[in-house]
């Protein structure tokens, strides 16, 4: 482990001291996504998570990125998650009908209002922070949104500016236990600048005069949590403090005794790095056949790249987003692998398709039935490469 950039700030409590404790070196910007002509290769910038000496959040080191963003397509995953979400804020007595909501948006595609909608049609839905000039919302929820948020103490401002006084304030994330325990050190990107652990999430909303009145857990990206959050003393805390108290309590139990908020524990991620980019490069040099890989994500960009994917490689991957498609990985000098709509799997008619996202495999086979159809088989490609078995033994034969 080694200190941090000088000049560095955390982004929550202004210390100047840290420690280094997951080092992907020089990566592309995860959102390039570049156009097949522009220039090879792409830039690249320093990619590295630290933790706070002082508050324990661990963050995103620097980003000196600027890169585009295009928007990916909401995957029925994240569909499904919303609508659980939603459903046990109105279970939990947080939404109801005539409940004012507004939602902080994330780059991560969809929205839970289409849910809240869907599930309490009376409620009042608000476009964003001062939509009525005045007016606070009874509900704010923020789906893996104050993660893209460089300065955290501004974007948890701007949430409590937008909440009344007996309003509920429900953030979803992605716990870095979870992370950890996972060794999924791919979720460290440019764009993504706080992972959070439980722990460390309860003690900002505490210095920020919160308190938890509900938690919920679900199975997306391994594991993520819903925390609704009021005001201590509001009617709410009132109502749910100690029930969700005692929730908090287990969850901030199993956090210490993984060592989460310790640096050396954290840094264990670091071994995960090595190990996953070896798994990817022995496999695909020991495929036959034709690969190609599914979903664009930014998770999939420092994996290609710390394992020397190209297009010698892959012949493509394969996105539902219409903004991707026609644009190519961002890489180093070997040539790009391009990103290509789902048609093109009946036309090419891999051997092997290599899901970059592990929560889609249920939603692409679904999509999908042509793959297994013509005897292609489907390859989990995190944390190693790991095929998956066929829905039918009878797979069809190749044409």
């Amino acid at each position: 482990m080694s200190a941090v950039v000088p000049g560095w700030r955390c982004r929550w409590c202004r210390s100047d001291r840290a420690t280094v404790v997951l080092d992907l070196g020089s990566q592309p910007a995860a959102d390039l996504f570049p156009e097949p002509e522009a220039p090879a290769p792409d830039p690249v910038h320093p990619l590295r998570m630290v933790m706070c000496d002082r508050c324990r959040l661990a963050q995103l080191e620097e980003d000196p990125t600027g890169p585009e963003e295009p928007l990916g397509v909401e995957p029925a995953a994240l569909v499904a998650q919303a609508r659980a979400g939603v459903a046990d804020l109105v279970g939990g007595g947080l939404l109801g009908p005539g409940t004012w909501v507004e939602e902080m948006r994330s780059p991560h595609g969809g929205s839970w209002l289409a849910r809240v909608q869907e599930i309490v049609p009376d409620a009042v839905l608000l476009d964003g922070p001062g939509t009525v000039p005045g007016l606070a919302a009874d509900l704010v929820v923020d789906s893996l949104g104050i993660m893209h948020e460089a300065d955290q103490r501004a974007a948890w401002d701007l949430r409590l500016d937008s909440l009344a006084p007996d309003g509920v304030l429900a953030l979803h994330v992605h716990p870095l236990s979870v992370i950890l325990r996972d060794g999924t050190w791919n979720a460290l990107r440019h764009g993504h600048y706080a992972y959070y652990s439980l722990t460390v999430l309860v003690e900002m909303a505490r210095t920020t005069g919160l308190v938890p009145v509900g938690l919920w857990r679900y199975p997306l990206y391994g594991g993520t949590r819903l925390l609704a959050l009021a005001r201590e003393g509001s009617e709410p805390a009132g109502r749910h403090a100690r029930a969700a108290g005692d929730l908090v309590a287990t969850e901030l139990a199993a956090e210490a005794a993984a060592g989460i908020t310790e640096p050396t524990a954290v840094a264990a991620l670091q071994r995960q790095v090595a190990a996953s980019a070896a798994a990817l490069r022995d496999w695909l040099d020991a495929s036959e056949g034709k690969v190609v890989a599914y979903g664009a994500a930014s998770r999939a960009v420092a994996l290609f790249a710390l394992a020397g994917v190209t297009a010698d490689d892959v012949l493509a991957v394969v996105d539902a987003s219409p903004a991707k498609r026609g644009r190519s990985m961002p890489g180093g000098p070997g040539p790009r692998v391009p990103v290509l709509g789902p048609d093109i799997l009946a036309e090419i008619r891999p051997d092997r398709v290599l899901l970059l996202v592990p929560d889609l495999l249920d939603e692409v086979r679904f999509a999908h039935p042509e793959v297994e159809a013509l005897g292609g088989r489907w390859v989990i490609a995190e944390p190693e490469p790991v095929e998956v078995e066929p829905l039918s033994r009878d797979r069809g034969r190749r044409r």
